[in-house]
């Protein structure tokens, strides 16, 4: 019995100290073929008072000089730099880039940040003051935009409110009509889990609905269950990723940008602090296609064609009936929903030949 304890207590030491190890809280410099720093380059991780809180990003460019890029991640309130390190679709080649964690998520994560200022509209606000700090401190007078499922409902309000500030708004998984997006994706799981005969998933899905109303998309929405199903079924973050355990959580604890206290506020934040506040109730509740009809910059929306987290058909009526300047809709043949880490030489491609070569 005490052999056994021993033994566990040891395992877990070694555990904690590979964490350690493995976490140095630094992203990785861009280095030449001597291993030397690149002259000219940036990586690192700072922390500005935005919107009277504290906030975390990773500022990283092979060349400073180059233009700036503001990513926005999804969640909401979940950080995707992770997935940045581990597929490495090389954005610095092209960009200055500054992957901004949001209030209440990751190295923003601070007791500071309250319920009450989780919305929407205060998050545009802190990614309007994101855009004039990278603005001022690069001396750009305009800046690209690129934001990813969640990110979109922050960033589309944003470039519609201040779009003398950007070049570009570029869309991956752009949110419209999320509630009909949750059905769309109800039942198609549904279908799909009664045609293997996976009872048991059938079974967690039905527990939604009661077969007498609407599924309860709330519920549905903030639910592991979904989550869980879509990755299984190859509608999730990418068709590659089967698991969220091995596919996510692992890589959060292994990604070296982040201290192990930062991987830890990473998932107490998506596990106990967002799901308390309002964001996905208030996303559910907002049409993103009424309530944005114009945008006056141009407009690249990016999608997977298996694309059921962010529906694909939804985001491309918005597409048809969005008034701006230039617009192009690009969808990935064989992509979920990050057609950036799916499918990242063709989205190089994109940025090469339309993006950069129009501004």
């Amino acid at each position: 019995m005490l052999h056994g304890l021993y033994l566990i207590l040891g395992l877990f030491l070694t555990a904690l100290v590979v964490l350690l190890l493995m976490s140095p809280g630094k992203p990785m410099d861009f280095t030449d073929a001597h291993g030397n720093r690149l002259q000219g380059s940036i990586s690192e991780k700072t922390f500005l008072q935005i919107g009277g809180v504290r906030q975390g990003m990773f500022v990283r460019s092979k060349n400073i000089d180059n233009p700036v890029l503001l990513f926005l991640h999804g969640g909401p309130g979940f950080p995707n730099y992770f997935l940045f390190e581990k597929f490495k679709p090389n954005l610095e080649d092209y960009f200055t880039v500054c992957y901004w964690e949001q209030r209440g998520g990751g190295l923003s994560y601070t007791p500071d940040v309250t319920l009450e200022s989780m919305t929407l509209e205060q998050l545009t606000s802190d990614a309007i003051a994101v855009t004039n700090y990278l603005r001022e401190r690069f001396e750009k007078d305009k800046i690209y935009m690129l934001a990813w499922s969640g990110g979109t409902t922050i960033a589309l309000p944003a470039v519609a409110k201040v779009p003398e500030l950007y070049h570009a708004y570029i869309a991956m998984g752009q949110l419209t009509k999320q509630p009909e997006s949750e059905r769309i994706a109800y039942d198609y799981m549904l279908k799909q889990l009664i045609e293997q005969n996976d009872l048991r998933s059938v079974k967690a899905l039905k527990k939604y609905n009661d077969l007498k109303s609407e599924p309860d998309l709330i519920s549905f929405y903030n639910s592991g269950t979904r989550d869980k199903l879509m990755h299984e079924l190859g509608i999730g973050t990418m068709r590659c990723m089967k698991s969220v355990f091995k596919d996510i959580f692992l890589p959060v604890w292994t990604c070296r940008a982040y201290t192990l206290r930062e991987k830890y506020n990473i998932w107490k934040s998506k596990i106990s602090f967002l799901p308390k506040t309002n964001l996905k109730t208030e996303t559910l509740n907002t049409d993103f296609s009424e309530a944005f009809p114009k945008i006056d910059v141009p407009v690249y929306f990016v999608s997977g064609k298996y694309d059921l987290t962010v529906n694909v058909d939804l985001t491309r009526e918005y597409f048809q009936s969005l008034d701006a300047p230039l617009k192009r809709f690009y969808t990935f043949e064989h992509s979920a929903h990050g057609p950036l880490f799916e499918e990242p030489i063709r989205f190089r491609q994109i940025i090469e030949e339309d993006i950069l070569r129009l501004h």
